[in-house]
């Protein structure tokens, strides 16, 4: 099999979809492996180490987009990157195709065949190539928040963790997930007051056990959201819905009605979010300002640390993109369930029901 690991194309985006071992690897199986000039330098991987490799490195995007049976990517294709997608090529990448119902038509009209890392389940009903960006961006999102919360960021002035004598601050975590119990540790570290909320009772019994004191957990309902939004310096927003859209959480009347200067970071965003208020933004303007509440919502926040979120996304990917190139995604999605789960379109049809009803399809 061809593979094409091509330059990301995203804003402020410095992640590479293989490190080159995992190219090395695929070669020694037989395979061919073309790599676009200059795609690992966000991550510190230069051209000559996949070429040692034995990677083929490409100059044009648009030969390696036309040579490659499959295309192994980060994130999902950009405008220039769909005009190149042919008939029948599988694509392995974050989609997200729940919240962008203009990419989920531009792909359809390719008949492409979409592997969403996103969606791809192991037999433990847990998410694999989700988890690793989930822990990523459910760190960042302390750290981005704090820094919003200063003063000359338009925030409270408010130091997470307070100091001898003067109260810490108080954190909101909606979702108890990978994403909210690494933004919890993080915020729980600075010293902060944190709550964490969800549904799933024995999730919340886990993190009870496990947490520092600081971390208290709350059943998620309508009413104790409200409650607990009011008080709070900084929510973050972890909620998931695999292959589907985020559920509001948070709506505009809400909002109005939280502390002037208190910060929202929405890891959400790449499903829709879970702040009826929230947008999609970039690392280059992160953040914006509705009813004086500071919004954080950039779509790939992992992106910002690329060497890190390489590295640990390459890990989970390495094995499957293995069984791709070996098997083929025909025989996989009818023998494995991981690869079934992972498959969200094929030759201009749908497959994913919970993006099926994400757009009403």
């Amino acid at each position: 099999m061809i593979l094409g690991i091509p330059r990301e194309t995203k804003p402020s985006e410095y992640r590479v979809a293989m490190l080159p071992v995992g190219v090395e690897l695929l070669v020694k199986r037989g395979h061919r492996v073309l790599v676009e000039r200059g795609a690992g330098i966000g991550s510190g991987y230069e051209d000559a180490e996949y070429l040692q490799a034995g990677a083929t490195m490409v100059d044009d995007p648009r030969r390696l987009f036309a040579e490659a049976d499959t295309i192994v990517k980060v994130k999902e294709p950009t405008a220039n990157e769909l005009a190149m997608l042919r008939p029948g090529q599988v694509v392995f990448t974050y989609f997200h195709f729940a919240a962008d119902r203009a990419l989920t038509e531009a792909c359809l009209r390719a008949k492409i065949t979409a592997v969403a890392y996103e969606t791809l389940t192991d037999s433990n009903g847990k998410l694999p190539l989700l988890t690793p960006m989930s822990e990523v961006a459910g760190r960042m999102s302390i750290q981005e928040g704090a820094k919003y919360l200063e003063r000359p960021m338009k925030g409270r002035g408010i130091l997470l963790g307070g100091v001898s004598g003067v109260e810490p601050g108080t954190v909101l975590v909606l979702g108890a997930g990978v994403v909210g119990t690494n933004a919890a540790r993080v915020a729980a570290g600075l010293g902060a007051h944190v709550v964490v909320m969800d549904i799933n009772l024995d999730r919340l019994r886990h993190l009870d056990a496990v947490m520092p004191p600081n971390v208290h957990t709350v059943y998620s309902d309508p009413h104790a959201v409200r409650e607990h939004a009011l008080q709070a310096d900084l929510i973050i927003g972890a909620v998931l819905i695999p292959g589907g859209r985020t559920p509001i959480l948070i709506p505009r009347d809400l909002l109005r009605q939280m502390k002037p200067g208190a910060v929202v970071v929405d890891v959400g965003i790449d499903q829709g979010g879970c702040f009826e208020t929230s947008r999609p933004t970039t690392h280059e303007q992160p953040v914006y300002e509705v009813d004086g509440v500071i919004h954080y919502c950039v779509t790939n926040m992992p992106g910002a640390v690329g060497r890190t979120s390489t590295q640990a996304l390459c890990h989970a990917t390495q094995p499957y993109a293995l069984q791709l190139a070996d098997v083929g995604i025909d025989r996989l999605a009818a023998e494995v369930p991981a690869f079934a789960s992972a498959l969200n379109m094929k030759d201009g049809r749908l497959t994913n029901r919970a993006v099926a009803a994400a757009h009403g399809m």
